[in-house]
């Protein structure tokens, strides 16, 4: 009877399953992917379907894509479905079996964890169809009736939502907030961090930083004041904190220790679970010293599809080493800056992340790994 490689997580996860299903012999393994949405996400696009209809994004024709041409000759089987715990027999015994949320068990041989990360707030895009299309609405009704927008919240997130919105209402105060001295993480160099404000304020877009917000405006006020005293101008106010790793259901299965502080769950350079060789994982649950980007996703995915063919032969496994640092932000469909971590690091402007990201955020690419 042929074996079950599972593969848990359709975003990026997806990149291993078009690769397994290129190489592995249907005689002898099962391809299962399974994934929460029936289509594949390019969260990538988020920060402009939470705010606008611009481009139509949420359709199977843009950001949402269908699994139906993702496994070459049709060799791989797709369920849709939120898996919930990972059961063993113990730590000495190869294989286990994925429980779904619905109770059905699934067997596996080897399996590729991909789940990502939790989104909050404005990106907290639901799973079902239905649900997404009434979050959505919601989401951009909630952008449109602001008479002002402020961002709590320095990250990349914080900055494209600020870019859409610049972009859709071009007279609509726009603000971000950010408790420390500096946007973005420490990784970027200064000049680059400091680079991204000029660009915001260029744009129009307030930065206010080592300064915070109280989160709740009393109701009908138009302007919020910061614990340091400055007045900005906004009746919808976003907290934008980022992510969280998508682990919980690892926990639940092997124990808090399976995890690092920040809930990323530990990893050999193979991106093999300790204890657990048969396991694989990566993306932004892992814990790796890195950013979270869809970049080191690729990255990994690559490592895991290479890792999986040779554990499957008994060969010796790939270790990964890391990748370069690198960033675009867009600022709406026509602006944005970049960085690249090559050299003495190189910073971009519009007239690269306009075309690389900007215009379609990546939507063709994600579609064409997609089978499309």
């Amino acid at each position: 009877m042929p074996h079950n490689i599972v593969i848990v997580g359709g975003n990026f996860g997806a990149h291993v399953a078009r690769a397994l299903s290129s190489s592995l012999d249907p005689k002898l393994y099962n391809l299962i992917l399974i994934n929460a949405r029936p289509f594949r996400f390019n969260n990538i696009a988020c920060a402009r379907m939470v705010v606008s209809d611009a481009d139509h994004l949420d359709s199977e024709d843009a950001a949402f894509i269908p699994y139906a041409k993702l496994f070459y000759k049709g060799n791989g089987t797709f369920i849709c479905g939120t898996v919930t715990a990972i059961e063993k027999e113990g730590n000495l015994v190869r294989g286990g079996r994925v429980v779904l949320a619905d109770g059905q068990k699934i067997d596996f041989h080897v399996l590729v964890l991909a789940t990502g990360s939790v989104w909050g707030g404005a990106m907290a895009v639901p799973d079902s169809p239905e649900d997404i299309s009434r979050f959505l609405e919601g989401t951009r009704k909630m952008f449109s009736n602001s008479k002002g927008v402020v961002l709590v919240g320095g990250g990349p997130i914080a900055i494209e939502i600020a870019g859409e919105v610049r972009d859709e209402w071009p007279d609509k105060p726009v603000n971000i907030i950010h408790c420390r001295h500096k946007l973005l993480s420490d990784v970027y160099p200064d000049k680059f961090r400091d680079a991204v404000v000029t660009n915001l304020e260029a744009r129009g877009i307030d930065v206010v930083l080592d300064d915070t917000v109280d989160l709740n405006l009393p109701s009908g006020a138009t302007s919020v004041t910061t614990h340091k005293g400055k007045t900005v101008s906004g009746d919808l106010i976003l907290p934008m904190w980022g992510t969280k790793p998508n682990t919980a259901y690892i926990a639940k299965s092997f124990g808090r220790g399976a995890l690092a502080k920040d809930s990323c769950v530990r990893v050999l350079p193979t991106l093999q679970l300790p204890d657990h060789p048969e396991i694989f994982a990566l993306g932004d649950m892992i814990d790796w010293p890195e950013v979270k980007q869809a970049l080191k996703a690729i990255a990994h995915a690559k490592i895991v599809v290479a890792n999986v063919l040779n554990y499957l032969k008994d060969k010796p496994l790939k270790s990964y080493g890391g990748s370069h640092e690198a960033l675009m932000l867009t600022g709406g469909k026509n602006d944005g800056i970049g960085y690249i971590g090559l050299l003495w690091g190189i910073i971009v402007g519009a007239w690269l992340v306009k075309p690389y990201s900007a215009r379609n955020l990546g939507v063709p690419i994600f579609r064409r790994d997609s089978g499309y």
